[in-house]
């Protein structure tokens, strides 16, 4: 066996096993779901055929519109605080100080804690007039405020939590892109006489492009089908009050298993695949994968 050969075998096997999970967990179960799409499942094991009539639902579905908005809103919101709070955290850690590893671990550790336990505990943090927040807040006349349970509220409240969640992950992107910057550059453009502001536009920002775009296009998938947009939101809130942080993947799940409309639950689901997938390649046609104006 040649050489090459031997590499081209030793490369396929690393590849399997994302491979064959991907066709598994993600490729199989989409293509399943865009054919059920066209019955009316009745989560009994009842298949009845017809056609688009789960698509024609969408179009009067006032509470999937409303759970689309909620998305749409918590997505404008969540990608840019996100984006803006981990890249200052990764500037404030970039250089190498005592404490940086304990530091960088504190601003990480949220991530490593699962959903379910992050939205147990910011509940029992923000219970009404109980909460240690809302007793914090009692001197300044705000003991008083429901953050979970008043509708102008929630929302809010669901996208600090999800940054909180989730910065920590974002930074240590935005630190391995850092790390690629090279140092020569920067020292070069200091000895022409480049301030910290201009250093960072000319030299630091246009070779972070790729990275601020992973990290732009990873925060919009998760945003809308990640664990925050579902394992999050059913804790805290149950998409309450008033429907008020009902994102689209709490509204699928309702309507596959408390409903038990399963057809109709897949037909969004191919739906908002289909958006993503428009948007991210959209997103990647715009800036060229992050390169913008590069050659």
């Amino acid at each position: 066996m040649t050489r090459k050969r031997r590499e081209a075998l030793a490369a396929y096997a690393f590849l399997a096993p994302d491979t064959i999970g991907l066709l598994l967990f993600v490729a199989i179960p989409m293509v399943l779901a865009f054919g059920v799409a066209f019955f009316k499942v009745d989560g009994f094991g009842n298949y009845q055929y017809v056609g688009l009539a789960n698509y024609k639902l969408m179009a009067g579905d006032e509470q999937l519109w409303a759970s689309l908005k909620v998305t749409a809103t918590y997505v404008v919101a969540f990608v840019p605080i996100a984006f803006v709070v981990s890249f200052a955290l990764a500037m404030l850690v970039r250089n190498h100080f005592k404490g940086i590893g304990w530091v960088r671990s504190a601003f990480f550790l949220p991530n490593v804690v699962s959903l379910v336990v992050v939205g147990l505990i910011w509940q029992f943090l923000l219970v009404d007039k109980q909460g240690a927040l809302s007793k914090m807040l009692a001197p300044l006349g705000l003991g008083d405020v429901s953050f979970l349970g008043t509708p102008s509220l929630a929302l809010g409240t669901y996208v600090v939590i999800s940054v909180w969640f989730l910065m920590g992950y974002q930074m240590l992107v935005f630190l391995a892109g850092l790390k690629d910057v090279p140092k020569e550059l920067e020292d070069a453009a200091e000895i022409d006489g480049a301030g910290s502001w201009q250093r960072f536009r000319y030299v630091i920002w246009p070779l972070l492009r790729p990275t601020s775009f992973f990290v732009v296009v990873n925060s919009t998938i998760g945003a809308v089908t990640g664990l925050q947009a579902f394992d999050l939101v059913f804790v805290l809130t149950k998409g309450g009050p008033a429907r008020a942080t009902s994102t689209v993947v709490l509204y699928i799940y309702e309507q596959a298993f408390t409903f038990n409309n399963m057809g109709y639950a897949a037909a969004l689901t191919t739906v908002v695949v289909a958006i993503l997938v428009v948007c991210t390649g959209l997103m990647f046609g715009f800036t060229r994968g992050g390169r913008f104006d590069e050659d």
